[in-house]
């Protein structure tokens, strides 16, 4: 199948044709701005399928809109008018043309074309009202209030939340995607003439900051956000792409003594904590015991040898471990317990609790395992 996308290199194409590539296509006429306009003529002879997604929608004229949006949409049907190439098309319009605005009124007069083209030619056509669409490779102060939000507050930079209470629809690129194959397919999601996206999500513009802010602050936090909830989930996948590329990695506090380390690598209020505990050859940690809180060791690096006893037992439970075999230990409540380094090398744990320490409360009780 031979697939034209105009607009390859916008940030709708730029994900659709590496997602096309994914999935095994590979006769893919990629059409931009740069592209020598005679391979338009080649390529709507030649095509099965059309994602018309070039477009203009921030121009430094207004006339641009219309030139942009309509005039190449128009071309593009003409040719494959001319070709007698009655291969669907599929073409990104806004929520906007809904509106009276000059972006609006030339996404309505794209529209406008395609409907009369299938009038008059019964080829397929696919018109999708996109809302915001978010995801990576989308560009700040262009796309999308969460490509800038993002690109902003990953480096510093202010942002301008004029009102809080605005409600936005937003969708996810992906999302835009698994529906772009559907119709390629033969089955688009159709509500009345249009097509759609049956994955949205609203959220309050304050709200969107807050979210977004929130993932910067988990750095420091050692927080990790909700990926229960789906929209979280994308907004934070969209925030890492744009991270500045000096700016990937970030230090974790390690707490060194002449024993090893220990470090907390994650903290969650409802998954609990995760940390790296590195031990020397001989060192023995632990000897205490819980009420509540509960642990899970692995050994990644070295050899240990876990210890517990039950408190009104004498008699000692062990575990050897090492990096060689991953296997996790549970650490039960009411047992006193303890690792010991019986390697040579320094011994690396894995370590989750089931909550984050709180020095208020922190429900550990010395005690140690092999009593003097």
């Amino acid at each position: 199948m031979n697939i034209l996308v105009t607009g390859s290199n916008g940030f709708i194409g730029k994900n659709l044709v590496a997602e096309l590539r994914n999935r095994g296509y590979t006769n893919i006429f990629e059409y931009t701005r740069e592209s020598n306009p005679s391979l338009l003529d080649k390529y709507t002879k030649e095509c099965d399928f059309v994602f018309h997604l070039a477009g203009i929608n921030r121009p430094k004229e207004e006339k641009e809109f219309l030139e942009g949006n309509f005039g190449f949409t128009s071309k593009l049907l003409e040719l494959l008018k001319k070709h007698e190439n009655k291969a669907p098309v599929l073409i990104t319009s806004s929520t906007q043309a809904e509106l009276d605005n000059p972006y609006g009124q030339s996404k309505k007069a794209a529209e406008d074309l395609l409907f009369n083209y299938y009038k008059e030619t019964d080829a397929k056509v696919y018109i999708y009202r996109l809302p915001n669409v978010f995801g990576k490779w989308s560009k700040p102060n262009y796309n999308t209030v969460v490509a800038t939000f993002c690109y902003n507050i990953a480096r510093n930079l202010e942002i301008q939340v004029n009102d809080p209470n605005v409600e936005l629809t937003l969708c996810y690129i992906d999302d835009v995607l698994e529906e772009f194959i559907r119709a390629l397919e033969g089955n688009p999601t159709k509500q009345g003439d249009f097509c759609v996206v049956p994955v949205t999500h609203n959220i309050k513009l304050g709200e969107l900051a807050k979210l977004i802010k929130s993932f910067k602050e988990s750095r420091t936090k050692l927080s990790i956000p909700n990926m229960d909830d789906p929209l979280t989930k994308k907004l934070y996948s969209t925030y890492l792409s744009f991270l500045p590329e000096d700016d990937f990695a970030y230090d974790l506090k390690m707490n060194i003594d002449n024993r090893g380390s220990f470090t907390e690598f994650i903290r969650t209020s409802d998954r609990g904590q995760v940390s790296i505990n590195i031990s020397k050859p001989g060192i023995t940690k632990g000897n205490h015991w819980h009420h509540t809180k509960n642990e899970k060791f692995l050994v990644v690096s070295g050899e240990g040898l876990i210890r517990f006893r039950k408190l009104d037992s004498d008699e000692i439970i062990e575990y050897r471990v090492s990096g060689e075999k991953l296997q996790v230990v549970d650490i039960p409540t009411g047992y006193s317990h303890s690792i010991v380094n019986v390697g040579e090398t320094d011994l690396v744990t894995v370590m989750w609790v089931n909550e984050p320490f709180d020095p208020e409360k922190p429900d550990t009780y010395f005690l140690e395992v092999e009593p003097k």
